[in-house]
């Protein structure tokens, strides 16, 4: 994109949203789409692929476990997507082997709690949060618009300990108050990247 037009567009937008938007964020956001292009990436849609499956879940017999099979390739594409270049390779293994299959057991739990109609309607909406933002997905019902489940990850520096970081959901039983732990990452003494760099 020429420089010049860049320009005219983040003056117009911090304009028109009188500020709500910055440039930076716009920023952010066109390098995170750059970055998941040059990195083969598959950074899904607002909607993700599941929008389009259920076509196909609803024309034939629905099978749960791969349905959340499905959901789960997504979490960890997600993951991956909001970890960026900078955080992947130094947490992806032990990401794989801790907080993966958390995520796993707290997604079969949620689809215990619906029925088979209602658990077809459940997707994996949101884009992960990036630069210090704790999101990493939503789960949600695409009929009704609601949240269902919100994933985070959280940089902690405990005095003398480092950065970790902590992995947690929250869950529409309470309003999203509560802290439901996934595991936690040892990143280092210094300062970790920001999200998606």
């Amino acid at each position: 994109m020429n420089n010049w037009l860049r320009k005219t567009l983040f003056v117009l937008v911090s304009v028109l949203t009188f500020g709500l938007v910055t440039p930076t964020q716009l920023i952010n956001t066109v390098n995170a789409e750059n970055l998941a292009d040059r990195d083969a990436f598959e950074a899904p849609s607002t909607e993700s692929t599941f929008g389009q499956t259920n076509t196909f879940i609803e024309d034939s017999k629905f099978d749960k476990e791969k349905f959340i099979g499905e959901l789960i390739k997504q979490a960890e594409l997600q993951s991956y997507q909001k970890f960026g270049t900078r955080i992947k390779p130094v947490i992806e293994n032990e990401f794989r082997e801790i907080i993966l299959p958390n995520i796993e057991k707290a997604l079969e739990e949620v689809a215990v709690q619906f029925p088979e109609e209602d658990l077809k309607n459940l997707t994996i909406s949101e884009q992960p949060g990036a630069g210090l933002s704790e999101k990493i997905f939503n789960v949600n019902n695409r009929v009704f618009g609601k949240d269902i489940l919100r994933f985070h990850v959280r940089r902690d520096n405990p005095p003398q300990a480092g950065y970790w970081f902590n992995f947690h959901y929250h869950t529409y039983h309470d309003q999203f108050q509560s802290h439901h732990e996934l595991g936690s990452i040892y990143w280092a003494k210094n300062t970790p990247p920001k999200w998606m760099s």
